[in-house]
C-alpha cells in the first residue's frame, strides 16, 4: 500500500483504535515513523541499523519534505558508510562540529580510524583501536572538544589503569596522541596547542614508564622439545583447523599470512609460497621454502580448491575467511581436553599456560638455536626486519634455498613422533 494510502487509512480509524506510533517499513532499516497524533499528511524517516553491537536510529528527515526516493538515497549513503566501518551518526555528528568548528573528541577518534583503515594490517586493528578508546576514552573525554583537551584530561584516563595494565595504558597514551595530531594537522585543534599525550619532555614527568611497572609477558609458548609429542596429538584432529594450524607451525608463518593465504600464492614445482606484501606485518613481499610435509598438507586441500583467487584453509562453516579463534580454540583443545579439573594442562609453557597459535613461532626459534642454525636464516624464516637499519637496508636477499635444509629439518623434528599422513578432505556434496 502507497504511504499516502496507508497514511489516510489509520488517520480515519477511531481513535482508540489506532496504534500509538505508526512505523510504515521501506526495505533495508528504513521505515517511516509517525508519533501521535497520527496525520495522514507528516512523519519521520528513520533508518534502524545496528553499530558495535548496538541498535541504533538515524533520522533522515522529514515526510513529505523528504520523500521516499530521496529517504532511500540517504539510506544507500548511511550503508556506505557502515560498510567502511564508520557509524553514519558519528560521522554526522563529526560533520556538524567540522562546520562549527567543535569537534568532539570522540568525532576526531573515529575520524582517524576511518582514514588510516586502508593502510592497516586488517579490520581487527582497527576494532582494537576503537575497543581501546571506546572503553577508556570516550567514557570521560569522548564528548569534550578537541580543541579543549588538556594534560589533566589526559592524566584522568590513563592513570586508573597505567599501572593495572601497563601495556595496555602504553597503547591507550599513543592512541590519544595520534587522535590529538590528526586533529591538529586538519585544523580541528589550534596549532599552537602542544599534544598533551606527549610522552618525552611531558607525561615521564608524572607518569613510571610502563616498561619498569610489570615485566614484558610474551606469547605462551610450547617448548620445543614438546613439539613432536604436539604434533602427533593435532595429526589425530581432523578439519581445516587441524591443517591450517599443521602449515602454519611447518612453515613457522603468522596465523593470519595461513589463514588468508590463497592459491595463486603457491608454486609447487618450486616448492615456494609468496606471501604479498600487504599481507605481511612488515609490508614486504616474503618467500617461504616449503617443506615436504607442508605440501602435503597443501595437497590434501586441493579438493577444496575454487580456483586461485580462492582460500587455501577456507573456514569450515562460513566458506569465508577461518577466524583466528578457531585455530586458539583448536590448540587449547589439545592441551586440556579430558584433562581432570585442576590438574595441568598436558601441553604449556614454563608458567604453566596454554600455548597460544603465534607461540609456536617461538618454538621454532628455540629449535633453531638449539641446532645451531645461523641466526639471519631463522629471522629471515620468521619474516623479521632487522633492527639495524643499514643492515636492512642492504640484506635483501631472502636467501630461500639456504633457509630450505632448515625448514626440512624443523618438519622432520616437529613430525619425529607422529605419523605424516594427511587425511585428504572430500569436497562437501552441495
Amino acid at each position: 500500500m502507497a504511504l499516502k494510502a496507508r497514511l489516510a487509512a489509520v488517520a480515519k480509524m477511531p481513535p482508540e483504535a489506532r496504534p500509538r506510533v505508526l512505523r510504515i517499513g521501506a526495505g533495508r532499516g528504513l521505515h517511516l515513523l509517525v508519533r501521535p497524533p497520527l496525520r495522514c499528511d507528516g512523519g519521520s524517516w528513520v533508518l534502524r541499523y545496528r553499530s558495535a553491537g548496538k541498535v541504533r536510529d538515524m533520522g533522515l528527515g522529514a515526510y513529505p519534505e523528504v520523500g521516499l526516493a530521496e529517504a532511500r538515497r540517504l539510506t544507500e549513503e548511511a550503508r556506505a558508510l557502515m560498510r567502511r566501518g564508520v557509524d553514519p551518526v558519528a560521522a554526522r555528528r563529526a560533520e556538524r562540529a567540522r562546520a562549527s568548528g567543535a569537534l568532539s573528541f570522540e568525532a576526531a577518534a573515529r575520524d582517524l580510524i576511518a582514514t588510516r583503515r586502508g593502510g592497516w594490517r586488517s579490520d581487527k586493528h582497527a576494532a582494537q583501536w576503537l575497543a581501546t578508546l571506546a572503553t577508556h576514552a570516550f567514557p570521560l573525554i569522548g564528548g569534550k572538544p578537541v580543541a579543549e583537551i588538556e594534560t589533566r584530561d589526559v592524566l584522568a584516563v590513563l592513570r586508573p589503569v597505567w599501572e593495572r595494565t601497563p601495556e595496555t595504558a602504553s597503547r591507550l597514551r599513543q592512541r590519544i596522541e595520534a587522535v590529538l595530531d590528526h586533529a591538529r594537522v586538519l585544523g580541528w585543534r589550534p596549532e599552537t596547542l602542544a599534544n598533551p599525550a606527549r610522552w618525552k619532555g611531558h607525561l615521564e614527568a608524572v607518569l613510571p614508564p610502563p616498561r619498569r611497572l610489570r615485566p614484558v609477558r610474551h606469547h605462551p609458548a610450547l617448548p620445543w622439545q614438546d613439539m613432536p609429542r604436539f604434533m602427533a596429538a593435532l595429526a589425530e584432529r581432523p578439519g581445516v583447523s587441524a591443517a591450517a594450524l599443521r602449515f602454519a607451525i611447518l612453515t613457522a608463518a603468522r596465523t593470519g599470512e595461513v589463514r588468508r593465504m590463497t592459491w595463486q600464492e603457491v608454486d609447487f614445482e618450486r616448492g615456494l609460497w609468496t606471501v604479498p606484501a600487504a599481507r605481511m606485518k612488515a609490508k614486504r613481499l616474503h618467500v617461504v621454502p616449503l617443506p615436504a610435509a607442508a605440501l602435503r598438507v597443501l595437497e590434501a586441500m586441493r579438493p577444496l580448491a575454487r580456483g586461485g583467487g580462492s582460500l587455501v584453509f577456507p573456514s569450515p562453516q562460513r566458506g569465508g575467511e577461518m577466524s583466528d579463534m578457531s585455530l586458539t580454540m583448536l590448540v587449547r583443545g589439545i592441551a586440556c581436553d579430558g584433562v581432570p579439573e585442576g590438574q595441568p594442562p598436558r601441553f604449556r609453557d614454563a608458567e604453566g599456560r596454554i600455548p597460544v597459535p603465534h607461540g609456536f613461532r617461538s618454538a621454532f626459534k628455540d629449535w633453531s638455536r638449539s641446532q645451531g642454525w645461523p641466526d639471519h636464516l631463522s629471522e629471515l624464516a620468521l619474516a623479521h626486519v632487522d633492527a639495524n637499519a643499514t643492515r636492512a637496508a642492504y640484506g635483501r636477499d631472502a636467501l630461500v634455498e639456504e633457509r630450505r635444509p632448515m625448514m626440512e629439518a624443523w618438519a622432520r623434528w616437529c613430525d619425529s613422533a607422529a605419523t605424516s599422513e594427511v587425511v585428504p578432505l572430500r569436497r562437501k556434496a552441495r
